[in-house]
């Protein structure tokens, strides 16, 4: 059967063995296809391709209902599902989310689980609904490439057992997070991979469920055994299924991290299509760690399963040894381990990817917040430019982060002032500081960069004029800096041009002298309007004459945008904001 004919899971319902593996390498050629063209998540749905074609071999979809989780793997759920055009049609690749996605298939796609670790207990909440209105249907949750590593997945195994009724939840144990997976749970799995399943040493049993093994997770027909065995029981069940990431294609069996999520590339060879040879802010950041590496045996860089995001590849992460510690798929103890390290002497670095920070929402406050632990947290892929998957958006640190009191948040404009921002940040001992690496352009400063920031929220002004007044935070203030040439071209306003540097708390002083010769001041910030570092300006000149115009982005969830048609939907293009500051001053 041709994938293209696939328009449900039914039709697969009366294929034999071989004619279901025939369908497995037709699924990770489009696989290929797709990811090798606009890039995408490779290795991790290679490797999930027979697990997830006998669950709707042997389940009922929709009417049985089925998660994912991280749903970056499901790729072949996608397939089965109708949507193989997506993968097959280069005019419909952009028609497929790279995640699980209800508005685009309501009745197989449950939930998003962009993020890791949820599949457990939504399923859990599935399970107590079925039970409250007396269905019968089966829940089943597959859960993998790290996602187990995470703590609301344990938090699921743990009331999730008390399920009453059919819970079968599949381990999709590829060995893997994004990189390897260090936690010491990983050595339960390894115990039972490396015994058939019969090890004592089993944290499923251990949970109170259920528990069946299967070591050859890429064979269709084991795999379809497995799950008939168990598609009836009656009580919650672990199927924890030994796989390959990467399956069926060399460069991704062999580079398994590099493989995780690529660039477009060329599937004879692997090699990407493009390479970029620019600098980069991320490379600037890795520098700077691999340098305090050689200078200070007291650092500690923590990480939560995303190293490859500051450039700490095996290689570095070897370099690093024991000044290194991956704590998977867990940015809550993440910051609690950068807090307590900090606290027991350390100096510790913590890169963390804006998207996932919010995990760690109540650890920042309670355990890093109200501490004395002294720390460096790198923002990394914050804003318009870091992630544009609707549940990878990084729109919203600034008002989470920087409403959080004793946690100062600088926003550097440059390379130049990153680096400076970085080594303040690493060498004072007072403050508990986040970096917001910049994601918008690559920049290099045109005025001179302070080398110390411990005059907390000082505004630094690099071009003063009248009238109006451009505050440019971040990497936005490069759009300040277009936005003031423009008056000054087609109006002749020359505006006070200023660099924030502090998103995290305001220059009222500095203010309260713009009220004696402006008119307006303008805000410019890549990311949330609401709750952002504007908003913060107009509360303060709010009972003055002083007006305020702040730009950012609408608090609203978007997905797979186009960076300029965002910014022009958000009125951040510099011309548009030009105009509308002409309008008011008129």
């Amino acid at each position: 059967m041709l994938l293209k004919d696939i328009k449900n899971p039914q039709d697969i319902k009366s294929l034999s063995i071989e004619e279901l593996e025939d369908l497995a390498d037709q699924m990770r050629q489009a696989i290929l296809f797709r990811t090798s063209n606009i890039g995408g998540h490779v290795s991790p749905n290679l490797g999930a391709v027979e697990i997830i074609t006998a669950m709707h071999y042997v389940f009922n979809a929709p009417e049985d209902k089925l998660v994912y989780d991280v749903s970056h793997q499901a790729f072949a759920h996608k397939m089965l599902t109708g949507r193989a055009e997506g993968y097959i049609n280069p005019e419909k690749f952009y028609d497929v989310d790279e995640y699980t996605y209800p508005e685009e298939s309501p009745e197989y796609d449950i939930f998003y689980a962009g993020h890791t670790s949820p599949s457990v207990s939504l399923c859990t909440g599935l399970a107590k609904a079925r039970e409250l209105k007396k269905e019968n249907h089966r829940i089943v949750a597959l859960i993998g490439d790290g996602s187990l590593s995470g703590g609301e997945a344990l938090e699921g195994l743990n009331i999730g057992g008390n399920v009453k009724g059919n819970f079968i939840v599949i381990i999709n144990d590829n060995q893997m997070a994004i990189a390897p997976n260090f936690g010491a749970m990983y050595r339960s799995l390894q115990a039972l991979r490396e015994t058939d399943g019969t090890s004592d040493n089993n944290i499923f049993k251990a949970f109170g469920w259920d528990y069946i093994y299967l070591s050859e997770g890429n064979d269709m027909k084991a795999c379809i055994e497995v799950l008939e065995r168990v598609k009836d029981i009656d009580h919650p069940i672990v199927v924890h299924v030994n796989t390959q990431k990467g399956k069926g294609y060399v460069p991704a069996e062999k580079y398994r991290e590099e493989f995780h999520s690529h660039n477009p590339y060329d599937i004879a060879t692997g090699n990407l299509k493009e390479i970029s040879e620019g600098e980069s802010y991320s490379n600037v950041l890795k520098d700077f760690l691999l340098q305090k590496l050689e200078d200070d045996k007291d650092l500690l860089i923590v990480s939560s399963a995303t190293p490859e995001e500051f450039g700490f590849m095996e290689k570095e992460r070897e370099l690093a040894g024991k000044q290194f510690i991956d704590v998977d798929i867990a940015e809550q103890s993440g910051v609690s381990v950068m807090s307590g390290a900090a606290r027991g002497g350390a100096k510790v670095v913590y890169p963390i990817c804006a998207t996932f920070m919010q995990r760690a929402y109540d650890q920042l406050i309670e355990d890093w917040a109200m501490d004395n632990s002294p720390a460096l947290l790198p923002v990394l892929l914050s804003g318009i430019r870091g992630i544009n998957d609707k549940t990878h958006l990084g729109f919203w640190d600034i008002p989470f982060l920087s409403s959080m009191p004793e946690i100062i948040y600088l926003a550097p404009a440059n390379v130049e002032e990153l680096k400076a921002m970085l080594e303040w940040g690493y060498r004072q001992d007072q403050y508990k500081v986040a970096v917001r690496v910049p994601t918008y352009s690559f920049e290099h400063s045109d005025y001179d960069v302070d080398d110390d920031y411990s005059d907390i929220n000082k505004i630094k002004i690099i071009r003063k004029g009248e009238r109006v007044a451009i505050i440019g935070a971040g990497d936005f203030y490069v759009k300040a800096k277009q936005v003031a040439d423009l008056l000054k071209q087609n109006k002749d306003i020359n505006a006070t041009l200023i660099n924030p540097r502090f998103v995290s708390g305001v220059d009222v002083n500095l203010l309260n002298e713009l009220k004696k010769d402006h008119e307006l001041v303008v805000t410019i910030e890549d990311g949330s309007l609401e709750g952002g570092f504007g908003e913060r300006i107009a509360s303060v000149l709010g009972p003055s004459d002083l007006r305020v115009m702040n730009f950012g982005l609408a608090k609203k969830f978007e997905n797979r945008y186009r960076t300029k048609d965002l910014e022009a939907k958000n009125n951040l293009l510099p011309e548009q904001i030009a105009n509308q500051i002409i309008g008011a001053l008129s």
